[in-house]
C-alpha cells in the first residue's frame, strides 16, 4: 500500500468518535496492514525488519480488548493478516504465504504463490473458507483454502489490486489502484472476474468497504479530477455493488489506505496517512454525508474494526523532523523514526 503524508488540510469536525486509547507499544520494524480477529480477540500487526538493520521480522499479536502483547512468532512477516475463525488458521501476505496456529502462535508452514507475484493486500472470506492474497506486479489473487493451505488458483483482476471484501454470498469485491479507479467483481465460485466498475476520474483508490445488506460499495482515492487537481482532492465513491452506477461522491480528508463498514451503526470509516479519519453516515441506500472528521495520529493510514465492541484500529509512530524536500519538487523522505514510539489506537464512542 501507498501512505499519502499530505499535511491535514480540514478542521476536525465535532461527532461520536474519538480515541479512547493510545498503547504505546514500541518494537522497531515497517508494518502495512491491522487485523483485528473478533472472534479470537486478537490484534494482528506484522512487522517487517531489514538487511543489517538488527530488526527482526515478526507478527506481533496482541489482546484485542486491552491491547497488550500476547506473543510474537518469528520470521513471519509480510503486509498483511487473515484469520479463519472456523480452523483457527491465520495467514500473512508475505513472500512466501506464511500458515500460522492462531491458538498456539506457531507457523504451520509456508505456501508458495507465483514467482513474480508480490503479496500485498489479504482478505478471507467465510462463504467458502478461502484467502484471497493480492499482487500489485501480477495484477491477481492468489486462492488458497484456508482448511489446509493449498492453492487453488489464481484470479486475473485486471488492474492494481489493493483492499478487497466480499458479501458472504460468493462475490469478491477488489478496488483496483489504477488511475482511473475501479472496482472489480469476482464470482468466487469459478474464480473469474465478472465485472468491473469505473470510478470515473476517480483514481489512486486503496480503501474498500461494503454495506453487504443494501449492495453499496465504499471506495475510498486519493486523487481526482482529470488531469488531477493539485493539490489532490480526496474523495470516497459509493456505489451500487450489484450494477457499479455511482451513488455520489463526498471529500476525504486526506488519501486513504484503508476503509471498513459497521454495518451495526450504518458508517463507513476511511483512514489517512495525514493523521486523520473520515466517518460516512448512511442515512439511507440513496443518502450520505461526512459525519465526522476526527484527528488520529500522523502516519495512522491503515484501519481495522472490531464487530463485538465497535471498535476501530489504526496504529503509527512518531518521526523526527522531515528533509527538506529535493531541488525542483517531488516526494521529499520522511523523519527518522523516533525508537519505541509504535502506537496503536483503539477509536470508538
Amino acid at each position: 500500500m501507498v501512505a499519502s503524508f499530505a499535511p491535514m488540510t480540514l478542521a476536525q469536525e465535532a461527532g461520536p468518535y474519538k480515541v479512547l486509547k493510545r498503547a504505546r507499544a514500541g518494537g522497531e520494524g515497517g508494518w502495512d496492514y491491522i487485523y483485528a480477529d473478533a472472534a479470537g480477540r486478537r490484534l494482528y500487526i506484522p512487522r517487517r525488519g531489514a538487511p543489517g538493520s538488527g530488526v527482526e521480522t515478526r507478527l506481533s499479536i496482541f489482546n484485542l480488548d486491552t491491547l497488550e502483547l500476547v506473543g510474537e512468532i518469528a520470521g513471519v512477516g509480510g503486509q498483511g493478516t487473515a484469520v479463519d475463525p472456523k480452523t483457527g488458521h491465520g495467514f500473512t501476505s508475505s513472500r512466501p504465504v506464511s500458515m500460522f496456529d492462531t491458538k498456539t502462535m506457531k507457523l504451520i508452514k509456508t505456501i508458495d504463490a507465483a514467482e513474480a507475484a508480490r503479496p500485498d493486500g489479504i482478505y478471507f472470506d467465510s462463504f467458502n473458507e478461502r484467502v484471497y492474497v493480492f499482487s500489485h506486479p501480477t495484477k491477481d489473487a492468489t486462492v488458497i483454502d484456508a482448511k489446509d493451505g493449498t492453492v487453488l488458483g489464481t484470479i486475473d483482476l485486471g488492474g492494481v489490486p489493493e483492499q478487497g471484501v466480499g458479501d458472504g454470498k460468493g462475490r469478491l469485491y477488489v478496488v483496483m489502484q489504477d488511475m482511473p479507479g475501479s472496482v472489480t467483481a469476482v464470482d468466487v465460485n469459478t474464480m473469474k472476474a465478472v465485472a468491473h466498475y469505473s470510478l470515473g476520474d476517480k483514481g489512486r483508490c486503496n480503501g474498500l468497504a461494503l454495506d453487504a445488506k443494501n449492495h453499496v460499495l465504499f471506495a475510498a482515492c486519493a486523487n481526482s479530477g482529470d488531469p488531477p487537481s493539485q493539490p489532490p482532492q480526496p474523495m470516497m465513491v459509493i456505489l451500487s455493488a450489484t450494477d457499479g452506477k455511482i451513488i455520489t461522491s463526498l471529500p476525504l480528508t486526506g488519501g486513504s489506505d484503508g476503509a471498513v463498514f459497521n454495518p451495526s451503526t450504518m458508517e463507513a470509516f476511511s483512514t489517512h496517512g495525514n493523521g486523520t479519519l473520515t466517518v460516512v453516515k448512511e442515512k439511507s441506500p440513496t443518502s450520505f454525508e461526512v459525519e465526522q472528521n476526527l484527528e488520529t495520529m500522523n502516519g495512522a493510514r491503515t484501519i481495522a474494526i472490531d464487530s463485538k465492541t465497535n471498535h476501530l484500529f489504526t496504529m503509527s509512530q512518531e518521526r523526527g523532523p522531515a528533509p527538506s524536500p529535493p531541488p525542483g519538487g517531488g516526494r521529499g523522505t520522511q523523519g527518522t523514526p523516533v525508537p519505541g514510539s509504535f502506537t496503536i489506537l483503539m477509536i470508538g464512542k
